[in-house]
């Protein structure tokens, strides 16, 4: 159950990140901060690095206010990166490398970015408009700027999947950031912990990893390796004592499948995203019954989680509760007209206090629509479009959406963003985007189009395109051409009728070709392809992505190569052999690796067909 929330303390007084990472410094400056790899900063080094980027920042030009893109692979750099910018008084808009560059540009240009700083390998392949500025491969020193920051000016600038075809970038203020990770009620923490950071950075669960560390003294360790496989992550939490991490749900549910040897290191795990499945939850903490398993709720419009439950084998039982709202938040179960429900039945879920963020850059009627007065006058408050209900003990749960936005693998959708780029296509006159398998670990996206007068697309063709456009989460894993979408008796499209719908990936792969015979080794490829994707994969030419493959199976893949074949296949190479064929191949070069390293004096041969 989650502690009742904390009077403000001192600690909690300090309302800037930048000014929580200066008091640590000032009373342990020795004190690990940050550990990557072999490098490590203390909180000494980290402040006075900080200090001289900001320097370096205003000579050219930053000041309070502005507002800079900020662009690395995820490192130490990345957080003096951060600190630097907000000591310099401006706010961090996060980039991700993997996307693509439409989307990037359009979110450069909707927070009016004023400068670019990142990585400088980075920023030579992919120059954006405006100035750019190279991070230093060294933490700088010498130099120190006064601190630019305003608690009530915005930290960050996160951008979420948005209902009119761009992302919407949502204005996250310090003040609401340091409330999250000041002494936090929901977490146990202390200086002596270390926090895994491995989530991207413009996932807002990532101001969880480092800023919960560094508000208390703690150390927080980056995860070197950038798309990380389940094995990697258990090396990294074992290799620094890692004692607290944040997964997805997906990513738990993963985790939790396979009894990780992840969680035998650890000591708290917070879990959010999506609704958590009982049956996991119970089997982690029978198998790992001193873990502290934090169930974690909350909208990036709310600053990361603004409700938390701790899970118990009770909760085991039914659904998993969202929780009580954590510190500085509050929560309200409200009916249509904005007034109160009575315990136990559902309403729409507002939340309140200090944690809100201002509201979206750019978006004045978004923001008026959805950041509201209290009707009763009771303050601000953000419609979350969330249904849940009170039990009468005060704890929240989670009965889903009142709109069509969907959550999948803990990434948060606006299918009309996807509906919108399909649109943009010549070929495609109109499009809906529905979820198969929604609330369970094998959901997935899946898009069903009208196409336009002429040639009918293909389904692959399409999903490849618009990997040129959207992030790979907004993705879809399948598309279905029909000759026409349902339709309600309003004349709306009947999103209903399509679940269930989905077409078979792997006979759309296939295209009615007979299937070639498959070598050994390749069989056995397609046989954990096929476990993992819950199909029989039967010609090798078929494709990982376009069988309905993502991230999160591929992680269950490459696990399951290491147990099945006695290989470990790095997620990079995995996506570079998309075919059943280049994967048999890249596991036939790492097992004559690894014989070759057991047997050194063999001479090199091989058995590829």
């Amino acid at each position: 159950m989650t502690k009742p929330a904390m009077t403000p303390t001192a600690a909690q007084s300090a309302t800037t990140l930048p000014a929580l990472v200066a008091r640590h410094a000032e009373l342990t400056p020795d004190a690990l901060a940050v550990v990557d790899g072999d490098t490590t900063l203390t909180y000494g080094r980290l402040l006075q690095a900080g200090h001289a980027l900001a320097a370096r920042l205003r000579g050219h030009g930053v000041t309070r206010g502005d507002r800079v893109a900020l662009l690395t692979t995820r490192s130490y750099r990345t957080v003096v990166a951060q600190l630097g910018l907000w000591l310099a008084g401006a706010a961090c808009v996060p980039l991700d490398p993997a996307q693509p560059r439409p989307r990037t540009e359009a979110v450069i240009a909707d927070a009016e970015v004023t400068l670019t700083v990142g990585d400088a390998k980075l920023l030579d392949a992919a120059p954006f408009p405006g100035p750019a500025l190279a991070l230093p491969e060294e933490p700088l020193t010498g130099g120190r700027a006064a601190d630019g920051c305003d608690p009530d000016g915005a930290a960050f600038i996160m951008f979420t999947s948005g209902s009119t075809g761009r992302p919407k970038g949502v204005l996250v203020p310090h003040r609401a950031i340091a409330e999250l990770v000041t002494e936090p009620d929901y977490v146990t923490l202390t200086g002596r912990d270390r926090v895994l950071f491995h989530s991207p950075m413009t996932f807002d669960a990532s101001t969880f990893e480092v800023w919960v560390a560094l508000a208390n003294g703690a150390a927080v360790v980056v995860c070197t390796e950038q798309r990380p496989s389940l094995e990697d992550l258990a090396r990294q939490v074992e290799r620094h004592g890692v004692t607290v991490a944040f997964f997805t749900t997906a990513l738990f549910h993963q985790l939790a499948a396979r009894r990780s040897r992840v969680f035998t290191q650890l000591r708290s795990v917070v879990v959010g995203g999506e609704a958590m499945a009982a049956a996991q939850a119970r089997d982690v903490l029978t198998a790992f019954p001193w873990l502290e398993l934090v169930n974690g709720y909350g909208p990036t419009e709310t600053t990361t989680f603004a409700t938390a439950h701790r899970v118990t084998a009770q909760d085991c039982d039914a659904q998993i509760p969202i929780g009580r709202p954590v510190h500085g938040a509050t929560a309200h179960v409200l009916d249509p007209a904005g007034h109160p429900v009575a315990d136990g039945e559902r309403g729409e879920l507002w939340i309140g206090g200090s944690r809100l963020a201002h509201g979206y850059t750019g978006l004045p009627e978004l923001t008026a629509e959805r950041f509201v007065e209290h009707p009763d006058g009771g303050g601000r408050l953000y419609r979350t479009g969330d249904i849940a209900s009170r039990r009468p003990d005060g704890v929240l749960q989670f009965h889903g959406r009142n709109d069509d936005q969907v959550k999948v693998r803990g990434f948060r959708i606006e299918p009309a963003e996807i509906e919108h780029a399909l649109r943009e296509q010549p070929d495609v006159d109109d499009a809906a985007v529905t979820v198969d398998g929604g609330g369970t670990p094998e959901a997935r996206l899946v898009a069903f189009v009208v196409a336009a007068p002429g040639p009918v697309p293909a389904g692959a063709a399409l999903r490849e395109r618009l990997t040129t456009v959207l992030p790979a989460h907004l993705v879809p894993d399948a598309v279905a051409v029909l000759e026409r979408l349902p339709l309600t008796p309003a004349g709306k499209i009947d999103r209903r009728a399509l679940i269930g719908r989905a077409p078979c990936t792997a006979d759309s792969a296939a295209g009615g070709e007979p299937a070639a015979r498959m070598t050994p080794l390749e069989q056995a490829v397609a046989e954990v392809w096929g476990q993992a994707l819950g199909i029989e994969v039967t010609r090798a030419e078929d494709e990982f992505l376009l069988l309905g493959g993502h991230s999160l199976l591929a992680l269950a893949v490459t696990e399951d190569l290491r147990e099945e074949l006695g290989v470990e296949i790095p997620l990079a190479d995995f996506f570079a052999a998309p075919t059943v064929a280049a994967q048999a191949a890249l596991v036939e070069r790492a097992l004559l690796a690894a014989h070759r390293d057991l047997h050194p004096d063999t001479p090199e041969h091989s058995d590829a067909h």
